[in-house]
């Protein structure tokens, strides 16, 4: 069977969504002729390129120009002046548009298309003749000192969003460079709403166009039914994955069957079953998407259910049958683990050298995730954990944990950081299991320096992420972690059933920072039993966590309640009374008025209160914004509103009292030599010098003289604890542990050594 795997627009511009990765290689394991197109990075150059402004001043100068003057009237000068401003400059911005995309993508891309780089950096700088928008202006004026060619990725990552913030205003308002629709998809119950807004000015001006260039390869192989997997993780890209299913069975007809998954589908779109959307689709496949495929491509009768998968089916007559699927049949579900723990991603199809590197902050872990060309994949399925309250825990993506084979996967990402030139890994996991990290890092050590890879990923912040283990990570090629605080404070923490507490997180925290490795935390306010007290102490223990140095960044967010979380779950049982869902099915008098089917996007659910705490969400956004520049960190927190709130309820040393006792437990004694083949060297190599050994750890010199805590000499103690890195050959490294297994001559320096060069993990 030939296989089509679509990746819609709108996601992040720097890399390809990891499912079309996955899926690409499952089919391929099941003989299908697969091949992948990220169509979002295709419409991306379809409107940023000269050819794509050039349309897009032509369709929109006339509106923009009526706007101005319409904003004019009503006394607003400075949209009238920036719209026009637009106007007036389209044919400068057509003719720097490439060349902002080639710095983007890198510098040798940029040589590639005839352009010359550091040069024309300097021109695109200080010229003032180089298009300029208002982001753009208010970050040069906003810098402290003047600019120089360093800033010039970030103007053009700024150019992008000016341009967004035109098409937006004069064109198309659902478009965002990265969230197309996003709010029409999350806010609609109504599917009617939906296919209203689908032949948008984009859709129809710059995504078809995209569309018909890969349609003269489809149509080639129509003669042999065609499977086209559209994946929708998101919510912004319901309407582009609609529109590209209805493009094609319009265009294919029976030669064609659409199914739409992913992240959004998993959730929002779990008991969608009007009949409209056979309009677009013939199946909605959820979860995994394995079990499905597998099952339907193996299919024996035509029309019966399927594991996972609900089919809409035309009937002579023109009326739909909806096939329910099958949520449980244990002999595929066996199959699809199967699948899940072996199959790693595919990105053969993919050009990564096409790829925009955004630079959207200063802040350097808050623009990892656009700042590099990421090759992302998971360790596991699932989270180990899965009992948060706030988390979709009844879902598959979150309670069943499921880890891969860690040798395959390095090996599968090595092979393609060979092949693409991109070292750069993004592990998607919910939370990245620290064992099968700690088992990553130590294949990534034993490869040569150059062509290690750099990853990063979500994590819990718990006690297992050890001083020891963070430094082993970190020289394991361990980047940056980003993690659920959600609630700093220790009762709030329990309210959420986070199973960690605040000594453990700053413990965490603590360990990662001093490994050189980036932290990003997520917030979370607005929960049904919050106060204003809790609100504000969490703020207050967040500003001290930047205060400290132990985040670099984080993100607040406002509490969703979801109908398979595990709140609601336990709600439906009788707990938590504060919380009172506002079911938008039931009329006033608490009866049901016609059926689900009505609902499109069903999971997130309203609850009484919810709006009242709005008014935190901007105070709590601009002080965030200050701590992550490193300003107002000793202004009082509730300074940052207008309106009363509360002073905070916990010290303000909290956490300060909380480092020292992480300080004070890492200086207990290694588990010698029960544990000695956990110990391994991450410093450089000890030289002789004198009648000391001296190396370099964490960028720091040590020394030691070794005949204080040992008898042996200089060279044996060398050698011994050199043998103790993790590129050591098996049978050195087996040899030296042996030694310190079977003699105690070496327990107290290897002790001396610990934390300044030797960990144990």
């Amino acid at each position: 069977m030939n296989v089509i795997l679509i990746t819609p627009p709108v996601v992040q511009v720097n890399a390809p969504y990891p499912s079309g990765a996955y899926l690409n290689a499952f089919f391929k394991s099941q003989n299908c002729n697969s091949i992948w197109y990220d169509l979002n990075i295709k419409l991306f150059y379809s409107i940023f390129s000269s050819a794509g402004l050039t349309r897009l001043f032509q369709l929109s100068s006339a509106n923009a120009l009526r706007l101005a003057e319409k904003a004019e009237k009503q006394g607003d000068e400075a949209t009238a002046f920036n719209l026009r401003r637009y106007v007036s400059t389209s044919q400068n911005w057509i003719d720097w548009i490439d060349w902002i995309t080639a710095i983007l993508c890198d510098g040798q891309s940029a040589c590639k298309k005839g352009f010359s780089t550091r040069e024309k950096q300097h021109q695109f700088l200080y010229s003032p003749f180089a298009p300029r928008g208002n982001r753009m202006l208010n970050h040069l004026g906003n810098l402290k000192s003047e600019p120089t060619v360093d800033d010039v990725r970030m103007l053009c990552s700024l150019a992008l969003a000016d341009l967004s913030d035109y098409i937006t205003i004069a064109f198309d308002r659902n478009y965002s460079l990265i969230r197309y629709a996003e709010s029409l998809a999350v806010d609609e119950r109504d599917f009617s709403q939906i296919q209203a807004q689908l032949n948008s000015p984009v859709m129809e001006n710059f995504y078809r166009p995209v569309l018909n260039e890969i349609a003269e390869h489809v149509e080639k192989q129509k003669d042999e039914k065609i499977l086209m997997c559209i994946s929708v993780p998101f919510a912004g890209t319901l309407l582009p994955a609609l529109y590209t299913a209805k493009y094609f069975k319009q265009l294919l007809g029976n030669s064609v069957q659409t199914v739409i998954g992913g992240g959004f589908v998993n959730t929002e779109l779990r008991n969608a079953s009007q009949p409209e959307l056979a309009e677009y689709v013939d199946a909605i496949s959820y979860d995994r998407g394995y079990g499905s495929y597998y099952e339907l491509l193996n299919q024996k009768e035509d029309g019966a259910s399927i594991f996972k998968l609900r089919q809409f089916k035309k009937n002579t007559d023109n009326s739909i049958n909806v096939i329910e699927p099958v949520w449980e049949k244990s002999d595929v579900a066996k199959i699809e683990d199967s699948f899940t723990k072996t199959i790693t991603p595919d990105y053969s199809d993919i050009d990564f050298s096409i790829y925009p590197r955004v630079t959207d902050d200063t802040n350097p872990m808050h623009r990892l995730w656009t700042d590099g060309a990421w090759v992302k994949a998971y360790l596991a399925h699932g989270c180990y954990w899965h009992k948060c309250a706030f988390c979709d825990t009844q879902l598959d993506y979150v309670c069943s944990y499921l880890p891969v084979g860690v040798e395959k996967l390095y090996q599968s990402l090595a092979d393609t950081a060979s092949q693409k030139g991109v070292y750069g890994v993004h592990f998607v996991d919910e939370a990245l299991p620290p064992a099968m990290l700690k088992q990553f890092a130590l294949k990534n050590l034993q490869q040569p320096g150059s062509r290690q890879l750099y990853y990063w990923g979500n994590v819990r912040f718990e006690k297992t992420f050890t001083k020891d283990l963070a430094a082993f990570l970190s020289s394991g090629g361990f980047a940056a972690v980003s993690a659920g605080l959600e609630v700093a404070t220790g009762l709030g923490l329990k309210n959420i059933n986070k199973g960690t507490d605040v000594q453990s997180i700053v413990a965490a925290c603590a360990a990662f920072k001093e490994a050189g490795i980036l932290v990003h935390a997520y917030m979370i306010y607005g929960f049904w039993y919050d106060t204003p007290q809790t609100i504000i102490d969490s703020m207050e223990t967040l500003r001290q966590f930047f205060a400290a140095g132990l985040l670099d960044s984080a993100f607040w967010h406002k509490f969703v309640l979801t109908r398979n979380s595990q709140v609601y779950s336990e709600w439906e049982k009788g707990m938590h009374p504060d919380l009172k869902p506002v079911d938008p099915l039931k009329n006033k008098s608490g009866k049901r008025s016609g059926s689900d089917n009505c609902m499109f996007a069903q999971n997130n659910l309203h609850f009484e209160k919810e709006s009242s705490y709005d008014k935190y969400g901007q105070p709590l956004e601009i002080a965030l914004n200050a701590w992550m520049h490193g300003e107002g960190l000793q202004t009082k927190v509730q300074k940052w509103f207008d309106f009363p709130v509360p002073v905070p309820s916990i010290p303000r040393n909290y956490i300060e009292q909380l480092i020292e006792k992480y300080e004070q437990n890492n200086n207990k004694p290694l588990p010698l030599p029960e544990r000695a083949e956990g110990l391994y060297w991450l410093g450089s190599k000890p030289v002789i010098s004198g009648n000391s050994l001296a190396w370099i750890y964490l960028l720091e010199e040590n020394s030691v003289i070794v005949k204080q805590f040992c008898k042996k000499s200089l060279d044996e103690a060398q050698k011994i604890i050199w043998s103790l890195r993790p590129q050591a050959a098996e049978s050195e490294r087996s040899h030296a542990i042996e030694q310190i297994k079977n003699s105690n001559a070496f327990l107290p320096l290897l002790q001396e050594l610990h934390n300044i060069g030797l960990v144990c993990v």
